[in-house]
């Protein structure tokens, strides 16, 4: 006489019959079923053993019901996204939901990099510093208008220039006869000391510190030969 070799579940006879074997025993197929089988999020039907099973976000699908809620193309296979609980072919997705960008007036796509400033969106690839035509991607820049400019563009092109050097002045600088110097650069005529934060005086359009002037052009007393500067 044979072995009982039983359901675990229903107790009845699995001779003959498919099972499916666990770890706690075979079960027929009705009970593996309906004791194992996920339940489709979309059709509320039980997920067969024989079915193509598919999951996203802690939710089950049939195959066939894993479809865009849009235009109801299957999405096994495909790219999607998911907008407000709605499974979404890319087409649809974009159609409905996706910006495009500025400068190439191509559809940003999901998950793609992807800059937006002002109300506006762009490709990475494509927020371009209008001088240099490099992408700026994560680096600081200044608008000018309809334009972009990375950081060393922009003072190379608008900031202006040290009258002495030539080199643009970026921050901190004086203003001296309506000419920007930079700070640095701004020095007595004669022995080359910063004036910046100094008094100072002119003589010939040449700045120079109240010594220096003293010694050079000031009249000398006659008692102690000091210069008489009136500074």
């Amino acid at each position: 006489m044979s072995e009982p070799f039983d359901c675990d579940s229903c107790k009845e006879s699995l001779y003959g019959r498919k099972y499916i074997q666990m770890e706690k025993g075979p079960y027929c197929i009705p009970c593996y079923d309906s004791l194992f089988a996920n339940t489709c999020d979309e059709c509320k039907e039980l997920i067969g053993h024989d079915s193509r099973e598919l999951y996203y976000e802690d939710r089950h699908y049939h195959e066939n019901c894993f479809r865009c809620f849009r235009c109801e193309r299957s999405l096994a296979d495909e790219p999607f996204t998911c907008q407000d609980e709605e499974l979404l072919c890319n087409d649809c997705y974009c159609s409905e939901f996706s910006s495009k960008c500025v400068s190439c007036d191509k559809t940003v796509m999901p998950g793609s990099r992807k800059l937006e400033y002002n109300g506006q969106t762009w490709h990475e690839h494509c927020f371009i510093c209008n001088s240099c035509k490099q992408p700026i991607g994560s680096r600081s820049f200044i608008p000018d208008k309809q334009d972009h400019y990375c950081i060393p563009c922009y003072e190379s092109k608008f900031a202006p220039r040290c009258t002495h050097c030539k080199k643009s002045l970026t921050k901190g600088g004086i203003t001296y006869r309506d000419e920007p110097w930079h700070k640095e650069c701004f020095v007595c005529t004669g022995c080359k000391t910063q004036l910046a934060g100094q008094q100072f005086t002119s003589q010939d359009e040449k700045p120079y510190c109240i010594k220096c002037f003293g010694n050079l052009y000031a009249k000398k007393c006659s008692g102690c030969t000091k210069p008489i500067t009136g500074m």
